[in-house]
This record gives C-alpha cells, sequence and structure tokens, in this order.
C-alpha cells in the first residue's frame, strides 16, 4: 500500500510538473506573440521580441531578444535592442484586463543615436509616438474593446550604452540609469501607448544627459556649442 501511495505521488507529481512547464511556454508564448503584434502599433516603427518566459506561478520571468527599429530615413536598422528584459508582475492580472507589473529589470541596453542638422532618429521616433497618429493597428484591448490598462510600480534600465554614429567611426557612450516608480499607479492604470511614450521620454532625457556631458568634456566654446544642440534635437532644457 506504501509503495502504491508512493507511485501515485509520483505520478501526480510528473503531471503537475507537466502543466506546469507547458503553462509556462503557453504564457510566454502569449506575451511574445503580443509584443510583436502590438507594439509596432503602439512605437510606430518595426518591433520584434524573439521568446519569453514567464512563471504562471510567480508571475517572474524573462523576455529575450527585443530588437526596436529606427523611423524610416536613418542608416541603422534599429533604434535600440534589449537582450534580455527581467519583469515580476502579479501573476493574477498576467491574463486580466489591468496587468500589475512590480519590477521590471533592463540590464545593458544598446541605443544607436543617429542626428542630422535639426533632429535625430532617437528625437523622431519619441516625436512619432507623441504624435499619437493611428496607422490602424491592433491595440491591446480587454474582451469588451476598452484598452487594456497597465501599472508597473517600479521600473529600472541599467548598464546601457549610447552609440554615437554608425559604422567604424562610431563612439560608445555609457547612459545614466533610469529609475522610474508607479507608473499608472495614480491613475488606475495607462494604456499601453502612455506607458510606452512614459519611458520613451525618460529614456530620451538619459541620452541627452550622456550626450551632452560628452561634448561638455570638450571644455570650450565650441564643447558648449555642441552641447546645447545635443539638447535641442531631444527637445532637451538649454
Amino acid at each position: 500500500m506504501k509503495k502504491k501511495s508512493i507511485r501515485i505521488m509520483a505520478i501526480v507529481a510528473v503531471v503537475l510538473a507537466v502543466v506546469y512547464f507547458g503553462f509556462s511556454i503557453i504564457l510566454g508564448s502569449i506575451v511574445t506573440a503580443g509584443v510583436n503584434r502590438f507594439a509596432p502599433g503602439i512605437i510606430h516603427v518595426p518591433v520584434t521580441l524573439v521568446s519569453a518566459r514567464i512563471s504562471p506561478l510567480s508571475g517572474g520571468g524573462t523576455l529575450s531578444g527585443l530588437v526596436v527599429g529606427n523611423p524610416p530615413g536613418w542608416s541603422s536598422d534599429r533604434a535600440f535592442s534589449m537582450k534580455e528584459i527581467h519583469v515580476e508582475a502579479s501573476p493574477f492580472s498576467i491574463l486580466g484586463d489591468h496587468i500589475v507589473v512590480k519590477d521590471v529589470l533592463i540590464d545593458g541596453p544598446q541605443f544607436v543615436y543617429e542626428t542630422r542638422v535639426l533632429t535625430s532618429n532617437i528625437g523622431a521616433l519619441l516625436k512619432g509616438m507623441e504624435s499619437g497618429a493611428d496607422d490602424g493597428s491592433a491595440k491591446p484591448a480587454t474582451a469588451s474593446g476598452k484598452p487594456m490598462k497597465f501599472e508597473v510600480r517600479h521600473f529600472r534600465l541599467q548598464n546601457g550604452t549610447i552609440r554615437l554614429g554608425v559604422g567604424p567611426a562610431a563612439i560608445a557612450l555609457p547612459m545614466p540609469t533610469i529609475d522610474l516608480t508607479d507608473l499608472g499607479t495614480r491613475e488606475g492604470g495607462i494604456t499601453a501607448d502612455q506607458l510606452a511614450l512614459a519611458i520613451m521620454r525618460s529614456v530620451s532625457e538619459s541620452v541627452v544627459t550622456a550626450t551632452t556631458e560628452a561634448a561638455g568634456k570638450i571644455g570650450s566654446t565650441m564643447g558648449a556649442a555642441v552641447s546645447s544642440g545635443l539638447k535641442g534635437l531631444f527637445g532637451g532644457k538649454h
């Protein structure tokens, strides 16, 4: 009888493990498909996510291989890329209409910064998002058709690199850390468009800081002029 009980428990454990990993794969596939379907319509440039792994019990997981394309007319095939995005969400909110994300950590993202006389690729990307242009792409919505809401309690982007220019002459600069809290908390949740815009504005400010500090190290009138011009490209304060 004892051996039979042990055998039954072992079978139950195996079944639960299969169900758990199966559900993890399903959740990861849902997240990956959702990003690839909705993100281009939110950011207004091509967006690709390679894969995602989400735990159905803890709500924690990792999104891998995110690449965000450049607006039309720029040399590089991407504005930025992120090897891994670690997330921790409230498990019961993942499949609901108000997703609560406790923590987002992005470590070591890479940004490409291209400039022209009065514009830049990051500036053009932000401007396109701020315009709120509707390109007809699908947006995350509830079963009733209302926009899905998101709440991010802590967002951190660290150890980022800004690549100035393209090709062999490009210069790599360290990017200041971005630390945000309670995105959408006070509002009771915000749409994916609003969340993406809030984060992108902080990214833009961080790029401004990195590039203007680099220009300021020239330590001359020319350096100050370059610093002022870089701020203008991103709409920063002079």
